[in-house]
């Protein structure tokens, strides 16, 4: 097995039911510009009381249209964590790392290792997908996991500098009216490892969100080779 540990990006929600977004742009210093920097985390029912979960993680904000086919680092494993007792402790895990152009995807599966580091399961092999250029390519699996891998545009609205202004104490009047609002991440690229799973193979729900629909406890991390 080959050992990662953190660089430590993290983002989280609790799903399904309904859209829930965890979002991250640009936070952690020492993985801004790479595909370490966890942008967004989505996780959502491709439909209404559908037995599937889709699981979307956006890396790597701000990607320049001239680089739109760029590369993930094949030393960043990126990682969906699942609780199912209601520790916030990772129960079971789906890996993604990349190779020669390939993403390869492991689990669920129960990690063999929690917390902070990190190993590539490779005994609980997934699946994977070639990583896609101007043409978007995916792989449906017989299990009925599809897979996805490559740039996307950036689907965040955020006003990022307005947020700062507020955050800093800049900015009396506080955020902007909807229609003043500017999308600072508007034209952005990002990198975006997607999955859809039968929720079969992810497990019993174990929380409900405000919605009061049966929700999983779930995270991204990418952790990067030491």
């Amino acid at each position: 097995m080959k050992n990662t540990k953190t660089y430590f990006g993290l983002a989280l929600l609790a799903i399904t039911g309904t859209i829930l977004i965890a979002a991250d742009h640009i936070d952690a210093p020492s993985s801004t510009g790479t595909s370490a920097d966890i942008a967004d985390f989505y996780a959502f029912e491709p439909t209404t009381g559908s037995d599937n979960t889709v699981f979307i993680v956006d890396l790597q904000t701000n990607v320049l249209p001239d680089l739109a086919y760029g590369t993930f680092d094949e030393n960043v494993l990126i990682e969906i964590n699942i609780d199912l007792d209601g520790d916030l402790v990772e129960d079971k895990v789906i890996q993604a790392i990349p190779r020669d152009g390939i993403m390869y995807f492991f689990g669920p599966v129960a990690p063999s290792q929690k917390g902070l580091d990190s190993q590539v399961v490779i005994d609980a092999p997934l699946g994977s997908v070639e990583i896609s250029d101007a043409t978007a390519k995916t792989t449906t699996i017989a299990s009925g996991v599809k897979l996805f891998a490559g740039p996307r545009q950036d689907a965040f609205f955020f006003d990022f500098f307005q947020f700062n202004a507020v955050i800093g104490g800049n900015a009396p009047l506080g955020f902007k009216e909807a229609s003043e609002a500017e999308d600072t991440f508007d034209g952005a690229n990002t990198m975006s490892i997607v999955l859809e799973i039968p929720n079969a193979m992810l497990g019993t729900t174990t929380a409900t969100n405000a919605l009061g629909l049966e929700v999983y406890k779930t995270w991204v991390t990418s952790n990067k080779k030491q």
